[in-house]
């Protein structure tokens, strides 16, 4: 088995060819190749360029490149990873819009009065929709260009969490009685539609597999929803192996749900049987996944499990960093975020090298509660002021 060396040389030709392969030259150049005396102008010359225009690699010296050198693995490294970090700095929808700040204070922050006590939010890539537990539980659609409340639909009773799938929105009711709610985003605001009431107790989590609808129930049981042409759809709910589940995401290859009580995350097979139990840390809440990882915040001590989705290696325990009482993590393409329910705060992670990038305010008892990302700018509910900010 081959192992990572990093005094093992690698030419710097097969570097420069391997970025051939990423694509994209400059054109077609005069005279010298850029700043590199020692370098044609020949078909490399484009590649060389890419990679020292993206600050990728910048020579040897300002005007050597030293094109037959070796780079170490380690070297190599580096560059690979200066690739990532550029490709994904300028091709999100932040960087077309010039939006590369980082709000810095709770005064900046966007803010849209929502219901009372709002718990979860998702994007559909255009609008917000917060499940908003109070007030006989309603759903806010909140406009993502502005911020601007558009809708308040009624008859959620304990919304909770929040689905955006088959070109509808789901909400679950977290009662004694788990209900999953349908809104029809078409249509004028009003009533949901009750397409289930038999689930678990306690429904919170929930996530879409591509054909079923998954839901966490905190009472002890996880539920798989078989959508149909009318309701009440058909629920089978499964009960063997779990405590407390609560957050519950879709990997693009299992149904994963973090169990508080037992400090765990289990990756599920398609009946609902678990397949596999990590053990995170204490009461796991609602996880994000970043197409590699599963961040999965840990509320009472302030510690973010990284789990690697593949295999259910912890890869990283990540504290400090502003952690205090993590709830829940969102991804934007490029950071994740975590909010800190009862610290007021959120956290902030590079999710290509787990680099911590800050803990934020978001205003005097307010606290954070749910957040999500619509590739642009995050969205947290702020449970105590019922406000849904903009970061």
């Amino acid at each position: 088995m081959q192992t990572f060396n990093p005094g093992r040389r690698v030419l710097a030709s097969v570097s420069i060819a391997f970025t051939a392969l990423l694509g994209g030259g400059t054109g077609a150049l005069l005279g010298a190749c850029g700043p590199f005396t020692d370098t044609a102008n020949d078909a490399f010359c484009p590649f060389v360029l890419e990679v020292y225009y993206a600050a990728i690699t910048t020579g040897t010296t300002a005007t050597t490149y030293d094109p037959a050198g070796n780079v170490t693995r380690t070297q190599m490294a580096a560059f690979l990873s200066r690739t990532v970090d550029r490709t994904l700095q300028r091709g999100g929808r932040r960087a077309a819009l010039k939006q590369f700040w980082t709000p810095q204070s709770s005064g900046v922050l966007g803010l849209t009065a929502v219901g009372s006590t709002p718990r979860l939010v998702e994007s559909d890539g255009a609008d917000l929709w917060v499940a908003n537990f109070g007030g006989g539980g309603t759903v806010s659609r909140v406009r993502g260009s502005d911020g601007k409340l558009l809708e308040t639909w009624t008859g959620a009773f304990a919304a909770y969490g929040v689905l955006v799938a088959m070109g509808r929105v789901f909400v679950t009711g977290n009662s004694s009685s788990g209900q999953l709610f349908r809104i029809d985003p078409r249509q004028a605001a009003g009533a949901v539609t009750t397409v289930a009431s038999n689930l678990g107790n306690g429904t919170v989590g929930i996530a879409f597999d591509g054909s079923r609808i998954w839901t966490a129930n905190f009472s002890g049981s996880v539920s798989i929803v078989t959508p149909g042409a009318s309701p009440p759809w058909t629920v089978t709910t499964v009960m063997t192996g779990f405590v407390n589940p609560l957050g519950a995401l879709y990997d693009g290859a299992h149904i994963w749900v973090t169990d508080e009580s037992a400090g765990t995350l289990l990756k599920l097979d398609g009946a609902g049987a678990i397949l596999q139990t990590v053990t995170v840390g204490t009461s796991p809440r609602h996880p994000v996944f970043d197409g590699t990882n599963i961040w999965v915040p840990n509320i009472p001590f302030g510690s973010i499990s990284v789990v690697r989705a593949s295999n259910g290696t912890v890869v990283a325990t990540l504290t400090g960093n502003g952690l205090d009482g993590p709830a829940t993590a969102a991804f934007d393409g490029q950071r994740v975020l975590v909010t800190n329910e009862p610290g007021g705060t959120v956290s902030l992670w590079k999710a290509a090298d787990l680099t911590a990038l800050g803990s934020f305010g978001t205003g005097a008892s307010t606290t954070p509660y749910g957040a999500c990302s619509d590739g642009v700018n995050f969205w947290i509910t702020l449970n105590t002021s019922s406000q849904l900010a903009r970061f």
